[in-house]
């Protein structure tokens, strides 16, 4: 029996996800927060307690080299945002998006929208995947549902292992 693309792409999330909780179960204060370099985004704790990222709306160069809690961030305001337009909701905004602060929180965090994006993943169907969609790309493209679940798959996969390279770069220093 052929396997559907929306079992495909599951099955895609799902193996990313497991590789993702190799480094979540691992995840310690100090390791979110660790400077890899002196050109670097990471989070900030503003005056209302909330947790910031940097940003910029150009290019920089170099390129600056993310904390784990700014790509955490970076995963929550995609994540969150692509939830949002498959559920039909009006999408956050990126600047209302923040960094919940800590390791254990942000585990957290994330497990609760992969959570919530299975819950949206096991609700389609294959000719789901057909429809247009709104995110990540421009409206008035010919990309669909199924472009949006492939680029999230692969996203998570390259964040995921910017996170685990990370983590390993500071246990060896």
């Amino acid at each position: 029996m052929p396997t559907s693309r929306v079992s495909l792409l599951r099955w895609q999330f799902d193996l990313t996800w497991s590789l993702f909780e190799y480094h979540l179960d691992r995840l310690n204060e100090a390791d979110t927060l660790w400077q890899p370099a002196k050109t670097c985004w990471t989070v900030h704790r503003s005056e209302d307690g909330h947790w910031l990222p940097d940003w910029s709306e150009e290019e920089l160069d170099p390129v600056p080299v993310p904390t784990i809690a700014w790509i955490t961030w970076h995963i929550g305001w995609w994540w969150s945002v692509t939830i949002d337009h498959m559920r039909q909701r009006t999408p956050r905004e990126r600047t209302e998006v923040t960094w919940p602060g800590g390791a254990a929180s942000t585990v957290e965090w994330l497990r609760d929208l992969s959570a919530e994006w299975v819950d949206v993943l096991d609700g389609l169907v294959d000719e789901d995947l057909d429809a247009g969609a709104t995110f990540p790309w421009q409206v008035g493209t010919d990309l669909t549902v199924g472009h949006t679940l492939a680029w999230l798959n692969t996203e998570l996969a390259k964040n995921v292992s910017e996170i685990g390279q990370l983590r390993l770069v500071r246990a060896a220093a």
